[in-house]
């Protein structure tokens, strides 16, 4: 069975950074959840404006379909995208056995300061604060694995690997 991954978490945790090394790493493809918002998502967020469940509905419909056919082509993807709500995880997971949940984590001062730092990118650091009052943080029910942000993305990346390998094996010994 093909991996399927969504890296996930508020903005500036290192999702795109960790999805594509683990897209590189595993032979996955990689799909950038922030290139299929809306051009009007786009300008909302430009603006400065938070994005409602609504404004996220189509966006997150989107993503789900793509890792539908992704699964049904036995094609692995790894995801970069916010996935802040359970309902949100709910709606990606739908139709996709083993949707496998990247979280990562950091403090509102790191990543404000991340956010800060970054450039060339349409979500201003105004809304980071916003990402962190909606975040609903994976259950254990949710097939998902945290991770704190201090650490090199390739810590994290070789963590998520042999967490896979681990899994595929037990499945294999089932």
């Amino acid at each position: 069975m093909a991996c399927l991954l969504v890296v996930m978490g508020v903005s500036s945790c290192g999702k795109s950074t960790v999805a594509a090394a683990l897209a590189r790493c595993l032979q996955l493809q990689y799909v950038e959840g922030d290139e299929l918002h809306s051009a009007a998502n786009i300008a909302r967020m430009r603006s400065g404006v938070a994005l409602t469940d609504a404004d996220r509905r189509d966006w997150l419909d989107a993503l789900a379909g793509h890792l539908q056919r992704a699964q049904r082509q036995q094609m692995g993807v790894a995801m970069a995208c916010s996935a802040l709500k359970r309902s949100y995880r709910d709606i990606l997971r739908r139709g996709v056995s083993e949707l496998l949940f990247v979280h990562l984590r950091g403090s509102p001062a790191l990543l404000a300061q991340r956010s800060a730092q970054r450039a060339g990118h349409y979500m201003p650091a105004s809304l980071l604060q916003s990402q962190f009052e909606i975040l609903e943080a994976p259950q254990a029910d949710e097939r998902a694995m945290e991770f704190e942000v201090e650490q090199p993305p390739e810590a994290i990346v070789q963590a998520v690997v042999a967490e896979i390998a681990r899994r595929s094996a037990i499945a294999s010994a089932t």
